[in-house]
């Protein structure tokens, strides 16, 4: 029938979901076990299903190539055990690029080769505030200019975070009568759900699986139980393309885990992600060792924006400034910088080659504070940075523009000869040496008010002016005598 093939056609990089009918007794989270093994022209995924509820088990796999894709499940249990079935994977729908890999060492691009420039923001437990709020927040980032989110999967306890979720992810009762075996369903489809919403709008999900903000013990579940909640996590929502795992939101803030506890956790999900989703792991004073191999990507929380240069070639992999303090007015220090300031970390974390994370913190008289809760955004920078997304949309491809600074407030970004974007904090003397005999034109970019303006002209060879103004921009951009445009 038509409905069967339209439920047997899924999209490249969509997602395929087998349900399967098997065991309610005992306890099917922990009894049973299920993965299946997709297979393609010899090419095998072998993603592990989960338990639902109700005695129904799932299965989801993210088909990365087009074609009659071919399964069989393998299972403890002879009812969910030698299933068989196919489907047909079709070629992507015109959003869909994919999921994000790392390109070229320290950027970002989409599967099919679209470049991703990460602009990202913070909501931690904006999927824990009930569908009015949650639709609010959606709202407001279908029209933001952010296109990757970090957000806790367990709920959160902290100041201006004191209200109770609609759901918990463990059977039990609140605050601390939790069976850490058995999981809710009800709140993972309701997290995934919203996941999905996030896909919808083209933002990436960056999951948070642990933190310390917490009343509810889930800080403090014994090593088994992180294991199997990690397993668990990575079983639902490893197959929504747009998924990235980061293991903790400040991991050396939480005293009852070792350092050996979060290699561990990245090895799990190393060997159970079928599709190697991105890996980071945030900060609160220490970092973690980001060169180890099963990170794939640098998550900091630092405003130290000048060593941005310094990070990258230390660990030759993409860094982001997840957490550069927070536009605000809140008494706390992490959370009261000035829109200016937030804008300022943007442009210093781009033109030194990094990618850089918004968090808003405007005190509320319901404490409905956009970093926590999410809703709409009073702040001033969001729309400034969506005029540095757009900027830096007209240059070369990020990923061929190389920071030419250094780590002490010079911000150069560059492709040799073809393209110079000059970024100044403070009024400042600058050289650049401009190669090629032709002149090259420049234009002045004013960050905070959205202008650029033509400035002149300079000639090449070993170029230098001051530059007078704070939070200002510099673009060099060969003059061709025959008028036509830098090819971008």
């Amino acid at each position: 029938s038509t409905q069967d093939l339209e439920i047997n056609m899924v999209e490249r990089w969509g997602v395929y979901e087998l349900t399967l009918a098997g065991p309610e007794t005992g306890n099917p989270f922990v009894d049973v076990e299920l993965t299946a093994e997709f297979a393609l022209n010899g090419r095998v995924f072998a993603p592990h299903g989960f338990y639902d509820g109700d005695g129904v088990y799932k299965i989801r796999f993210m088909p990365d190539a087009v074609g009659e894709w071919t399964y069989i499940t393998k299972s403890n249990h002879a009812d969910l055990d030698g299933k068989t079935g196919q489907f047909t994977c079709i070629a992507p729908s015109a959003d869909n690029h994919g999921p994000v890999r790392i390109h070229n060492d320290f950027y970002f691009q989409y599967a099919d080769g679209t470049p991703y420039h990460q602009f990202g923001t913070t909501c931690y437990a904006w999927a824990h505030q009930g569908v009015a709020m949650e639709e609010q927040t959606l709202k407001t980032l279908a029209n933001a200019p952010f296109n990757k989110l970090r957000m806790c999967i367990f709920p959160k306890d902290y100041v201006y975070n004191k209200n109770e979720p609609v759901y918990y992810p463990f059977a039990g009762t609140p605050l601390k009568n939790w069976d850490f075996t058995r999981f809710n369903p009800e709140f993972w489809r309701h997290f995934e759900q919203r996941v999905g919403d996030l896909l919808q709008l083209g933002i990436e999900a960056d999951l948070i699986l642990f933190h310390t903000y917490d009343r509810w013990d889930f800080e403090n579940m014994d090593a088994a139980s992180d294991d199997r909640y990690i397993r668990y996590a990575v079983a639902r929502l490893a197959a929504f393309r747009n998924v990235w795992w980061s293991l903790a939101n400040e991991y050396d803030f939480m005293p009852a885990k070792e350092e050996s506890d979060w290699d561990r956790f990245f090895q799990i999900i190393r060997d159970h992600d079928p599709y190697q989703r991105l890996r980071g792991i945030h900060n609160g004073r220490r970092w973690y060792d980001h060169s180890k191999p099963w990170v794939t990507h640098v998550s900091i929380q630092t405003s130290n924006m000048a060593h941005g240069i310094r990070y990258r070639s230390q660990y030759k992999k993409p860094v982001i400034y997840d957490e550069c303090r927070y536009e605000g007015d809140i008494p706390q220090g992490w959370g009261n910088i000035s829109a200016r300031q937030m804008v300022q970390h943007f442009w210093a974390g781009t033109v030194s080659g990094c990618y850089v994370g918004h968090g808003e913190t405007y005190k509320h008289p319901e404490d409905l504070l956009w970093w926590a809760k999410g809703g709409v955004l009073r702040g001033d920078s969001p729309k400034r940075i969506a005029f540095l997304k757009s900027f830096m949309a007209d240059a070369p491809a990020f990923d061929t523009l190389e920071p030419m600074g250094d780590d002490s407030g010079r911000y150069v970004l560059a492709k040799p000869g073809e393209y110079y974007l000059v970024y100044t904090t403070d009024p400042q003397t600058i050289t650049l040496e401009l190669p090629g005999n032709q002149s090259y034109k420049i234009d002045g970019v004013d960050t905070w008010n959205m202008e650029v303006v033509p400035i002149g002209t300079a000639q090449p060879g070993a170029y230098t002016f001051a530059a007078s103004y704070s939070d200002f921009a510099y673009r060099f951009t060969p003059l061709y005598s025959d008028s036509s445009s830098v090819s971008s």
